[in-house]
């Protein structure tokens, strides 16, 4: 799915696998390419998918975007007793939930129960937050296991078939669409913080406000099951059946595949700091009570800008490339974080941070479906985000210990930032394995491909096939 090879090869060639592409794809059989010469992209039914998957995004990581209100207000009123590690472990669970679901649901999805996953996930995220609205003051583990574990799992089912189903309806856009469904995501981070704040601690309270919220959740996530159109016949043509275990092996066995879940696993781990506690420190450090509810608002609005730029910032960027700039500039925002004194540094770190942490995980995705088949992508991303997950669950609850109950906030930062410059090395390592890897094996049905960069530049031209075993190889 990287906008990295451009496929050039002759009529008698024979068939092979090739490194994925939003344009251009080296089919592996006449048959193949008669079928993807037929697909059909676009259509109402593509466009209404798509909506409903930014609906998803936008109940989903949205919701999950406005944890640092329930995490100020838990602090302050409902679990005044806990730590901010041990609140934050609420939240961090969810996230693992919602990516590390994806092994499950992406061999489903694959298999053709996207129904049966996908409105099982809806039912079970409305339900944590009517049931999340009936927990005790100071009862830790009933908060923890509605919100945490029960709305975890529910967005956790409806994660990975939002985004693989767009594969059914779209090729050469399917990375801009990725990054319109995801930016759902970023305006539900601006929406529901904005009426969380002003819900829990207005007249109606903590019971009432998460009912009015569990009911719009409801709403849009039914109408999100019925706008989605999933076109299993469709890929059915164009696609073998493909094995789910030999999907996951590729995800370790090839070098750019294993980098990037890599990546984003050390990026995960200080990507959700501020979203999580940047309202905290915004109340900690005397700014007023008012602006401090709306700096989430800040970080989600810039997410959202940032999300939508991605899929034009293609055309001149390549993908990774893209990857690199955005985590390296949330590294330095994170760090700059230990300035957090005033209204206008509050403005500036969460806008601009927002904005790249946005681009970062609208090409999160299209990461981690490296592979030139479609029916390999459920499996892929699936397993990626189980993942990646892993660095969300540990992340928080980090930064939560290193903040302390007197509040050192230049520990945190300075952890994070470095993770996150770890991380940008890590993705400089797939950029450089896409050049050339495992070229000492033995390749059969070679075929040549031109490296270019994001802007068209050729860089090199390349013999790319697979080794005996199905592995996807590169070499010069």
């Amino acid at each position: 799915m990287l906008n990295l090879f451009q496929a050039r090869s002759s009529s008698h060639a024979p068939p092979s696998p090739s490194i994925p592409s939003d344009t251009d794809e080296i089919p592996p059989s006449s048959a193949r390419t008669k079928a993807e010469n037929e697909f059909s992209e676009g259509g109402v039914a593509a466009w209404c998918t798509v909506i409903s998957g930014f609906l998803v995004q936008f109940c989903g990581f949205g919701y999950l975007n406005s944890f640092g209100v329930y995490q100020a207000f838990y602090a302050q009123q409902y679990l005044e007793n806990e730590s901010s590690s041990a609140v934050s472990w609420i939240g961090s669970l969810g996230t693992l939930l919602i990516t590390g679901m994806g092994p499950v649901c992406g061999l489903l999805f694959d298999k053709g129960y996207f129904y049966h996953v996908f409105i099982g996930g809806a039912v079970l995220q409305s339900l944590s937050l009517f049931m999340l609205s009936l927990v005790q003051p100071g009862q830790y583990y009933q908060v923890f296991l509605a919100q945490g574990l029960m709305s975890g799992i529910g967005q956790g089912l409806m994660y990975v078939p939002c985004l693989a189903i767009l594969s059914h309806h779209f090729k050469r856009q399917s990375t801009a669409m990725m990054a319109i469904v995801a930016s759902g995501a970023s305006l539900g981070g601006i929406v529901h913080p904005i009426m969380l704040n002003n819900l829990l601690n207005g007249p109606l309270g903590f019971r009432t406000g998460v009912r009015i919220s569990a009911a719009l959740v409801t709403v849009l996530l039914s109408l999100a099951c019925i706008l989605a159109r999933p076109r299993y016949s469709a890929m059915r043509h164009q696609t073998t059946e493909i094995s789910f275990w030999k999907a996951t092996k590729k995800c370790f066995t090839e070098v750019p595949s294993l980098l990037t879940i890599l990546g984003f696993t050390l990026f995960q781990i200080p990507f959700f700091y501020p979203s999580f506690y940047f309202q905290v420190d915004s109340l900690q450090h005397g700014l007023s009570t008012t602006f401090s509810f709306y700096s989430l608002v800040i970080i989600n609005a810039g997410s959202f800008v940032g999300r939508f730029l991605t899929g034009p910032m293609l055309r001149f960027i390549g993908i990774v490339e893209l990857t690199i700039l955005s985590t390296v500039v949330c590294a330095v925002l994170i760090i700059g974080m230990i300035w957090l004194k005033t209204v206008a540094s509050v403005v500036v770190l969460g806008s601009l941070y927002g904005l790249f942490s946005g681009i970062n995980i609208a090409v999160m995705a299209p990461m981690l479906g490296l592979t030139s088949d479609p029916a390999e992508l459920g499996a892929r991303m699936g397993v990626g985000f189980a993942i990646t997950g892993i660095g969300s669950l540990v992340g928080s609850p980090i930064c939560g210990a290193l903040l302390t109950g007197r509040y050192i906030w230049w520990a945190p930062a300075v952890f994070c930032g470095a993770v996150a410059l770890a991380a940008s090395a890590l993705f400089v390592g797939v950029r450089s394995s896409l050049v050339c890897f495992g070229s000492t094996r033995e390749c059969r049905d070679d075929q040549h491909v031109k490296l270019v960069n994001g802007v068209g530049k050729e860089i090199g031209v390349y013999v790319v096939g697979s080794d005996r075993e199905g592995n996807l190889v590169c070499q010069r």
